[in-house]
């Protein structure tokens, strides 16, 4: 990324520059291979999983990125990534001592995140052909709250399913795994919020498997009529199975003209 580049990011009002990505996990589905590795380090066509996430976000502008994962796997990411500067971008590292829920995970970024700044929620494990740019550009735009992603899929009962507010714009409500869904739409795992998310999660309590869940946080959003969405058009897999690692493997080495944008010497396979 070019210094001008930078800093027509940075003259903007609510512009997005930070990320955070979560890499922790003790990926049972993937099994016995994640007895060895996280499962974001496994291989997905030429690169290991988290270089994508990576790569998406420097080619969207996104260039303070922290890294939240186990300690059991922090120097194999360490290793991997380093100071991001090789990928264009300034990682910070921290460590999740035990396993809390999504947004638990998430509170750890509390300090990295500034008041007033937005910022995007990747979990390590979504793959997408989609660039970022134009939805960073739309959460820039909102005024206030949060944005999820939407993929349409065949089988919604699988996944968080939205119910839409009658604006067309909002989401009302989201339903983990309903039986009868309202929609043919999954909530990705990529979220756009505010700073504000960091009070909201202060207010969850612990679901019944213990855990504080990003679903409750983005209904937390969505009860004040602040979570908007937007929707992917190409593919998208949650990496979790077998079957979506090799489908997304297939994927990634497909011939394409993507790369990684100015400011890295690291190809982006889409």
């Amino acid at each position: 990324m070019t210094d001008g580049l930078l800093c027509l990011f940075q003259a903007g009002r609510g512009i997005v520059l930070k990320a955070v990505i979560l890499a922790g996990g003790t990926g049972t589905r993937l099994r016995p291979l994640t007895g060895l590795f996280n499962k974001h380090m496994l291989p997905v066509g030429r690169y290991p999983m988290i270089h994508y996430s990576i790569a998406k976000l420097q080619e969207a502008g996104i260039t303070e990125i922290m890294l939240i994962t186990g300690r059991s796997s922090a120097g194999l990411f360490i290793t991997y990534l380093g100071s991001g500067s090789e990928f264009g971008v300034a990682m910070t590292y921290r460590i999740q001592e035990e396993a809390g829920g999504i947004a638990q995970a998430l509170d750890l970024a509390r300090p990295f995140i500034n008041e007033s700044e937005k910022f995007v929620l990747l979990l390590g494990d979504n793959l997408f052909e989609d660039s970022l740019t134009g939805f960073v550009r739309q959460f820039e735009e909102q005024e206030q709250g949060a944005m999820v992603l939407l993929k349409q899929v065949e089988d919604a009962r699988r996944y968080g399913v939205p119910t839409f507010g009658d604006d067309g714009k909002t989401i009302r409500v989201i339903t983990e795994k309903p039986e009868q869904p309202a929609t043919n739409y999954s909530v990705t795992g990529i979220y756009f919020y505010d700073s504000s998310a960091f009070g909201m999660i202060g207010q969850l309590t612990p679901s019944g498997r213990g855990e504080l869940e990003i679903t409750d946080l983005n209904n937390a959003y969505a009860r004040q009529g602040n979570l908007s969405y937007a929707v992917l058009g190409g593919w998208w897999a949650d990496a979790g199975t077998f079957d979506s690692l090799h489908e997304a493997s297939g994927r990634m080495l497909m011939p394409s003209d993507g790369k990684m944008s100015e400011g890295s010497d690291t190809g982006e396979p889409r």
